[in-house]
């Protein structure tokens, strides 16, 4: 008969410690101990245990009592304190590379992003460039007396388990072994899709203060979609990513909509990423060809085109949004579920073209219209891949917090 394995006190510790944290974190409002115990089940001897703990090691602070009735003690809030720890997001990206800090409150710490086109860049030299950025900013970091808790590394492409990036098309990089590179392995950054990366910013209260509600909750199901010159995209199911058994779930930018459509990058024909891609697009308008497509420019003027009505520009939209709502309404018969958030490029359209992606899309569905499409823009949109890396360098705090403090 197998043995039993047991739970010590530092286990049973952590695990309370990571509950209540994690408890505060998705909360909108700051929480009494008496509120903290009964939403996570845990006992009122427990969090006399625990919040002196998370307050000494400056993870949280007591707020002003506040009065809640006429007779009996008042209450105390617990608010979650930023001062002493954040995370570390990395991103290389086709328009840059860069670095960002992020606190327990959401509140940037310290961040860089270099502009530049990424086209055939070297990875040494990029990676090398990325570290120099970082080593600055770690200095600036402990000035504050600040501890990093872990760090992540979003890239456009196809990531594995064992630290290899297999290809990223679109910077001309293929078979990279990640922990060849001396800031990875000194950060042990987690590398992961950026697509993935951005749809853990979009999940409130993951490992940042949740300040109000929003358009998805904490624990809810969306698809979410990165349009770039590329098109990616990430599964969350219940709040958590799901990344499949290889770890490339989500890539519907290479689901094909058209079978004698045009040649993709990937080598298949007809895919999305063919039709809606930011290179895609701006070719389809006439406004430029080749790496030339591919520059912030050239969506700029596209986007210019589009504002004023120019024909070519119109046609090349529309063609696209058919084939976004084709690649969409595939994905939610897949995946049965129906809420999409539509982040990178398509977003700069803003909510009335998601909308009618949304229209198109829904009578394709294949449970219509009991089931129908909601297209939505997203809430985090200023990088978010790069706020979700430093989000993962946060969950390391919260998914083990015993290992980050001082048990006296």
């Amino acid at each position: 008969m197998a043995s039993l394995k047991s739970i010590n006190q530092d286990d049973l510790r952590n695990h309370n410690l990571s509950v209540v944290l994690d408890t505060m974190i998705r909360s909108v409002v700051p929480m009494s101990r008496a509120e903290l115990a009964k939403a996570t089940g845990l006992t009122k001897a427990t969090m006399s245990l625990l919040v002196p703990m998370l307050i000494s090691n400056k993870v949280i602070r007591e707020g002003s009592p506040v009065s809640t009735a006429m007779y009996g003690r008042p209450s105390t809030p617990l608010i979650v304190d930023g001062g002493r720890f954040c995370g570390l997001g990395l991103q290389i990206n086709t328009d840059g590379y860069g670095f960002t800090a992020l606190d327990l409150n959401g509140d940037t710490v310290v961040e860089e992003w270099v502009g530049q086109s990424m086209n055939d860049s070297n990875p040494d030299e990029i990676f090398s460039k990325l570290d120099v950025l970082v080593r600055q900013a770690e200095k600036t970091i402990r000035a504050r007396s600040m501890t990093v808790t872990g760090c992540g590394l979003a890239l456009p492409g196809l990531v594995t388990d064992d630290m290899k990036l297999l290809t990223a098309r679109n910077l001309g990089w293929s078979r990279i072994d990640l922990s060849r590179f001396d800031i990875v392995r000194r950060l042990d950054a987690h590398p992961d899709n950026e697509a993935n990366m951005a749809a853990l910013a979009q999940i409130p209260g993951y490992a940042t203060q949740r300040r109000q509600g929003g358009i998805v909750g904490p624990a809810d199901s969306f698809i979410y979609i990165s349009t770039d010159i590329g098109i990616g995209g990430a599964v969350v199911l219940e709040g958590r990513v799901q990344t499949g058994e290889h770890g490339f779930a989500g890539e519907i930018g290479h689901v094909s909509v058209s079978f004698d459509g045009p040649v993709c990058s990937c080598g298949r024909r007809g895919c999305l990423e063919a039709y809606a891609g930011r290179r895609a697009l701006v070719e389809a308008a006439g406004i430029a060809q080749g790496v030339n497509a591919t520059r912030m420019e050239a969506i700029d003027e596209l986007q210019k085109r589009w504002n004023s009505g120019d024909g070519a520009t119109i046609q090349a939209v529309d063609r696209a949004v058919g084939a976004m709502a084709s690649g969409i309404a595939s994905a939610i018969n897949v995946l049965d579920i129906d809420t999409v958030i539509l982040g990178g490029l398509w977003e700069r359209f803003g909510g009335a073209l998601a909308r009618r992606i949304e229209r198109r899309t829904s009578p394709e569905i294949g449970g219509f219209p009991y089931v129908q499409a909601h297209v939505l823009i997203p809430e985090v949109n200023a990088r978010p891949a790069l706020q979700g890396a430093a989000e993962v360098g946060l969950r390391c705090l919260l998914d083990n917090p015993v290992a980050f403090m001082n048990k006296d």
